[in-house]
This record gives structure tokens, sequence and C-alpha cells, in this order.
């Protein structure tokens, strides 16, 4: 630094005419008070760019020191202050809504529309009803009855074709059958039936479908559909069934084959439709059998003809349904898919 400077001398400004603002971080040029400035000279675009900029960056600091504190708003008032007054003001107490009652279900009277009873006793839908009623085809109790909207009582006699019609929702339940109960409706002995393990499942009248004998399980379907339930059981149908049989002794690979093959029983040939070991033939005198065949007893009667004896027999699957989550000596009632899917069979 040359001695001739003073402590005064040292201050840096920026040019004012002529020359360019330095770069950061290099040196400012120093300008003594004693040197003449020359102001004569008009300043360049770059001398008024620097200007402006130097200009642009005062006025964003000024803004920065004049602007409000943390925790306070735009017009300078403190956060806590306005919550403060927001907390003195008179609270509003919301006006309660008042809940409608949800209207009261108009109580059942023992009738019902004609079109509907038409429809439940399976004749066409509600529309195609209506269409029969106005034609004059339908009569009630002998009397032919044209108005719509029309209310059939509890034993009154609808005609139609020359048929008395019976209007039941159609129903369907499927049961677990435990041992120790008979197939069928009506027992004059007074045993255990399979009506008393679906009593009370629903209004209407239901009757199984096939049956299954008093010391075998497995799965029995109850229905008052009597369409389906003629086909399901018709031989020609052919709806196919598995078995889980266990039995007295290990079934040899030779007995398989000739059941798969066919063996002849007393009312004629039989065969099966596949025959495997089950739990992955860990234990061999446990076979799964599938057949079609619908005939009494016929499970019992082929291992018999073969010399076994069955220790237990339990239908697991029957046209398509199985026992998931439907314990023993519970029932319950077909999903409409399932329903669909039976009827396409």
């Amino acid at each position: 630094m040359d001695k001739n400077f003073s402590k005064n001398d040292k201050q840096y400004s920026r040019p004012t005419s002529g020359g360019k603002r330095p770069r950061i971080g290099k040196k400012s040029p120093v300008v003594r008070s004693s040197d003449p400035i020359d102001n004569s000279r008009p300043k360049t675009k770059s001398t008024q760019k620097t200007d402006n900029e130097y200009d642009q960056f005062a006025s964003q600091d000024q803004q920065k020191r004049t602007a409000p504190s943390r925790g306070s708003n735009r017009r300078g008032v403190h956060t806590k202050d306005k919550k403060k007054a927001r907390a003195d003001r008179p609270k509003k107490h919301p006006v309660p809504k008042v809940k409608t009652p949800p209207p009261t279900p108009k109580a059942y009277d023992g009738t019902i529309r004609l079109n509907k009873y038409i429809a439940n006793a399976g004749i066409c839908s509600r529309r195609e009803a209506d269409k029969l009623i106005a034609a004059g085809s339908v009569s009630v109790n002998g009397v032919v009855i044209t108005e719509m909207g029309f209310q059939v009582h509890e034993g009154d006699v609808v005609n139609y074709g020359g048929e008395t019609l019976r209007s039941e929702r159609k129903r369907y339940f499927l049961l677990n059958k435990p041992k120790g109960f008979i197939t069928t409706v009506d027992d004059p002995q007074e045993r255990q039936t399979v009506m008393m393990l679906i009593d009370g499942a629903c209004k209407e009248r239901i009757y199984p479908v096939g049956r299954l004998d008093r010391n075998t399980t497995g799965l029995l379907l109850f229905t008052n559909d009597g369409d389906l339930a003629r086909r399901l059981t018709h031989p020609s149908t052919g709806v196919y069934k598995i078995y889980q049989v266990e039995l007295d002794r290990a079934v040899t690979r030779e007995d398989m084959r000739q059941l798969l093959e066919g063996i002849e029983l007393e009312d004629g040939p039989i065969h099966v439709d596949n025959i495997q070991y089950a739990q992955n033939g860990d234990d061999k005198r446990i076979v799964g059998v599938e057949l079609h065949s619908g005939k009494n007893r016929i499970v019992r009667r082929m291992f018999e003809h073969l010399g076994y004896n069955i220790h237990k027999l339990d239908r697991v699957v029957f046209a398509g349904l199985t026992k998931k989550d439907l314990p023993r000596g519970r029932y319950r009632e077909l999903t409409p898919q399932e329903v669909g899917y039976l009827k396409m069979i």
C-alpha cells in the first residue's frame, strides 16, 4: 500500500463515469479524494445499466428492512394479537339440525298385487303379466280381472290358462348334512329327518333334491323350484358329484382301474369318471370319487361289489356347489350367481 495514503483515503466508491462496475471478488479501483472527477463525458449504456441494477438492489434492501417481522401479517398486526381478538369474539352456537324420522313402513295386510302374484308363480314377468290381465286372461275366484293394481288376498284362487296358480318365491338352500338323519319330508316312524335341520329357513315349503342315506354326510340341496329339481335329478342331465370315501382297507390300483373301466351290478353296468387317493396319497384307505350317476346308494354298492366296507362317505361337491365355509349341520341360501349356474345345467 502506498505510504502517501491516509486512513480517510481508504474508501471504495462505484465509478460515476466511464468505467464498468468491477466484478465481485476483484479489487475495486481506489479513487482518491484529491483526484478530479470528470463529469463531462456522457454515461454509456453499460454505465446506465449498472446504475439501474444498483438502484434496484437498494430498493429491495429497503423493502426487506421495512417488511413486517415473523409472526405478524402484512398489515403489521401480530398474529398472536389477531388470535386473541378472535378469541374475544362471542361464539356462535350452531343451530342443531332436526332429523326427520324415517317413514313408517306399511304394515303387511296379507295382500299382493295380481301381476306380482303371476310373476312369483313363474308364468312371466310383471310387465308381461299386466298385458295378460288387460287381455282378460286371468281370473280370481272365477271372476275375470282386467283392473291394474288388483290386490289378491290370502286364500284367493287365481287361474290362468285353465290352471290354478301358486304364488311362491323360489328359494334355494344348501345343507351340510350330518350323520344319523334320513332324507325324507315326513317319516311315519318319527325318526330324525333333514327337514328338522332346515326348519325355519324360510316360510315357503321346500324339499330335498335327491337323497343321501342315513349314514352318508355332505351336501344336500333344498328348493321349491320343481322344474330345477326334476332337471337336477334326471339321469339324462348327468349332474356330477364328488365323494370322499374312507374304506376298511387300502384301495389297490387294480380296483381303481376296474372302477374307471366299469363294473357290472345287478341293475346294469356302472363306472366312475375319476378316482384318486385323497390327502396326497398318505392314507390309501381314503379316495375321492367323481361320477354322474344318480342311482340309489351307487357308491356303496360299487365298493361292496369289490369286497370293501365303507366306514365314512361324504359328498363334498354337488353340481359345482362345495361345502366351503359351511359347517356340518348348517345350511345357507344360494347366491343369485349359484342359482343362475344351476339353471344353465
